[in-house]
């Protein structure tokens, strides 16, 4: 496996110095440009943060004064066209400064003729997952009775949903979302998290199958894999260190990619993921997959003992976004801070950005569609020029701030971490539109 269009982390700094000595050498041959918006909307620098606060404020009291919400917080079951996602929602301990950590988890089951086998695999999950010192445990049912019970296409926007309902009502920190599942719910880690992994902090997988979904959106997204050693069934087992390996060679290639993989010894389907005492697992799972190496170490596997251990940053300096990769049923069609229709589907972009130098990069490649960037004080210093390089092409841009884009990005994921206050716009080249 092999990302042919991404920039390395480690090859970013060398792409600063080309760049910024390339744009210094044009710099006498034009004058930056200056991307406007409506008078009516335009912001003072020094009033950002307090723009922000106003419209968080302003969004916060319409979604709690909003009748749909009320309706569907009170039934514990949200909807989306046909399909109704109902979920449990337990609070463990004290509330911490920065708000509670939201743990998602996501039970076995799948394809049945009836509701009661993954009703009662529903109800397992309200207590499998939830042995957590401090936290908000939401353990959601499967939107049909299917075999991706929890990724139909209607799932997508009603986790979006759901953690905005957690962040508003329960005082959930947005910065420490987790997701968890087993069997069919592992399944589920798989196909989500490449498709809205800036929703989470990291993710678990326990006894899934990949179905084939490729992982490079999870450059900034930790995942623990986890399988048993004779979990045969739809190769389960050596699927789960084969994806392992993937990650491996991206991490060495690319940097990021942060994973754990654990084989468990002498078990099939199930394991006791759901406790802290120490079990064992294959010391490295990829001898053990290309070499039958069975030597074993005791670790703790419990999910939340490894997920807690990550903070989601949600302005990466460095973002990966394979477009191919997309759930187009979801209400927003943005990716950490980039952004396209849902029509383009193809194609991949590196985007990075250093507010110090106050630089923007962005590699496309074989897109078939416009993408736009998405722009916040904390990425770059709006009382400066900002100097930009899409491809090949190299621009230095004044940019007022835009009242209109603050509203429209805060309603778009009711995150406070995910306002902006410009936009760029870009075609399928890469070529600036303004």
């Amino acid at each position: 496996m092999q990302i042919h269009y991404a920039v390395s982390k480690k090859l970013f700094s060398l792409l600063l110095i080309l760049f910024l000595l390339t744009a210094h050498a044009l710099a006498e041959n034009y004058s930056p440009l200056e991307i406007g918006c409506d008078p009516d909307f335009a912001m003072e620098i020094d009033q950002l943060s307090k723009e922000r606060e106003e419209v968080w404020n302003d969004y916060r009291n319409s979604m709690l004064s909003n009748p749909v919400m009320q309706q569907e917080s009170a039934a514990s079951a949200m909807t989306f066209g046909d399909a109704v996602m109902r979920y449990y929602v337990k609070v463990i301990g004290s509330k911490p400064q920065e708000g509670y950590p939201l743990y998602i988890a996501m039970h076995g089951g799948g394809s049945s003729d009836t509701p009661d086998m993954n009703d009662d695999q529903w109800n397992d999950m309200k207590s499998y997952y939830a042995d957590v010192d401090c936290g908000v445990y939401v353990a959601v049912r499967g939107v049909r009775d299917t075999w991706d019970t929890h990724f139909n296409p209607e799932s997508y926007p009603l986790y979006d949903r759901l953690i905005q309902y957690m962040i508003l009502l329960h005082d959930v920190n947005p910065n420490r979302v987790y997701l968890e599942g087993f069997s069919a719910g592992g399944d589920g880690v798989y196909a989500v998290s490449p498709r809205m992994p800036d929703r989470f902090a990291a993710v678990n997988m326990s006894s899934g199958h990949p179905n084939g979904i490729p992982l490079y959106n999870l450059y900034n997204l930790p995942i623990q894999l986890q399988a048993g050693e004779y979990d045969t069934d739809y190769n389960r087992n050596t699927v789960t260190a084969e994806y392992g390996m993937q990650l491996d060679s991206l991490q060495l290639d690319y940097g990021g990619f942060e994973h754990r993989t654990l084989i468990h010894t002498d078990c099939g389907h199930n394991y006791n993921d759901w406790g802290r005492d120490p079990i064992p697992v294959m010391r490295d799972p990829t001898q053990w997959l290309l070499n039958g190496d069975r030597s074993s170490e005791d670790v703790d596997s419990f999910p939340p003992d490894y997920m807690n251990a990550f903070v989601r940053n949600p302005l990466p300096s460095n973002v990966m976004w394979d477009l191919s990769t997309r759930a187009n049923t979801r209400e927003t069609e943005t990716f950490y801070y980039l952004s396209a229709p849902y029509e383009t589907n193809m194609g991949f972009i590196t985007a990075m950005y250093d507010r110090t130098l106050n630089v923007l990069y962005i590699q496309s490649n074989d897109l078939n569609g416009p993408f736009s960037l998405l722009l916040n004080e904390n990425m770059v210093d709006f009382s400066r020029p900002i100097s930009l390089q899409v491809n090949e092409n190299i621009t230095d841009l004044v940019i007022t701030p835009d009242r209109a884009i603050l509203v429209a990005t805060t309603y778009d994921r009711g995150d406070p971490f995910y306002q902006f206050e410009a936009e760029l716009h870009f075609d399928a080249s890469g070529n600036l539109m303004y």
